[in-house]
């Protein structure tokens, strides 16, 4: 008898294991979910995600609460959800750029951003616009061409990091325009727009969080970094058209889970974020950045990222990009 009931708590263990991830999965979510900003308050990532977080939170009945956690072109932010437990109630909201590219430019990450780490949904396409200060004295990306070789290493620009989509574009069009201009990192997008809109740069690559200090008059925006002409804005040329060469400084933000989240989790996350991505509410927070939403599964989200890692990982190597 003692050896059955042995053998039969065994068995019912065995069950339950197995069981267990389904019934938490579809139990998901059970209580508040963490999600982690990795760039400073007032950036795209974070206004989009403040965006987001209600409707998510009226949606899954439980509360979605938002934290920045800043620094290291998002490395920081990211690692501590890298580094949680893998049952959704921790995930994070960051550019593809700190995803797909830290782990080439960070030596001492201790982790793997592109292992670690579990494409969820995309939320958004963001482009970069080229904007700079009244002051410069250019009314066209040409114009502003001819001034940046008239003094070379005189214009900086700003951006949220080294690696940032925003610092990789300004890279590329060092190179592709033939031009050689300062960089400066900032600790995420919005405080280098207020350095923009104060003069103490002269231009930047912005992930839109400037378009309405454009409509204002207080920056002036010369192009767009995609590969062709926004929808948006269809009178303002892209890079490409102008120096006559591929410019792509589009990257997608999303939402990421520690590896080994439930796939149920990660499913159903999937879907109720791309439903509310399709609604008015977050239609209308993509388009006030000039972004665009993208409609993906986690799987398509994933090859869309190495993809990214590939391409704009052959910058990195090729412009010797590291940091500390």
């Amino acid at each position: 008898m003692f050896r059955i009931t042995l053998t039969l708590s065994a068995a019912l263990l065995a069950a339950l294991t197995t069981v267990a991830p389904q019934v938490l999965a579809q139990a998901w979510p059970a209580r508040q979910v963490r999600v982690v900003v990795n760039f400073p308050p007032g950036g795209a990532a974070d206004q989009l995600m403040r965006a987001l977080a209600p409707p998510l939170q009226e949606a899954l009945g439980q509360p979605f609460v938002v934290e920045n956690r800043p620094g290291a072109n998002g490395s920081i932010g990211a690692g501590e959800v890298a580094k949680s437990v893998p049952d959704g109630y921790s995930i994070l909201m960051s550019s593809g750029g700190a995803i797909a590219l830290n782990g080439l430019i960070y030596a001492n990450l201790g982790y793997d951003p592109m292992k670690a780490l579990e494409p969820v949904a995309p939320v958004a396409v963001v482009s970069v616009f080229l904007e700079i200060k009244p002051a410069v004295p250019a009314a066209t990306l040409g114009e502003f061409i001819a001034h940046a070789r008239a003094n070379p290493g005189k214009l900086n620009y700003g951006s949220p990091g080294n690696g940032s989509s925003p610092h990789l574009a300004g890279e590329m069009f060092n190179r592709a325009a033939k031009i050689r201009t300062t960089h400066v990192a900032y600790k995420g997008a919005g405080p280098a727009m207020t350095d923009l809109l104060g003069g103490q740069l002269d231009f930047m690559f912005d992930p839109g969080i400037g378009l309405q200090h454009v409509k204002a008059g207080k920056l002036r925006l010369l192009a767009v970094g995609s590969p062709k002409r926004h929808p948006a804005w269809p009178d303002v040329p892209s890079v490409a058209e102008v120096i006559g060469a591929d410019f792509d400084a589009d990257t997608v933000f999303g939402i990421y889970a520690p590896a080994g989240t439930p796939k149920d989790v990660v499913a159903r996350l999937n879907q109720e974020i791309l439903r509310q991505m399709q609604g008015q509410v977050m239609g209308g927070r993509v388009a006030a950045i000039g972004a665009q939403t993208l409609i993906l599964t986690p799987d398509a989200f994933a090859s869309r990222l190495r993809a990214e890692h590939e391409r704009m990982g052959v910058l990195v190597k090729e412009i010797g990009l590291k940091a500390d």
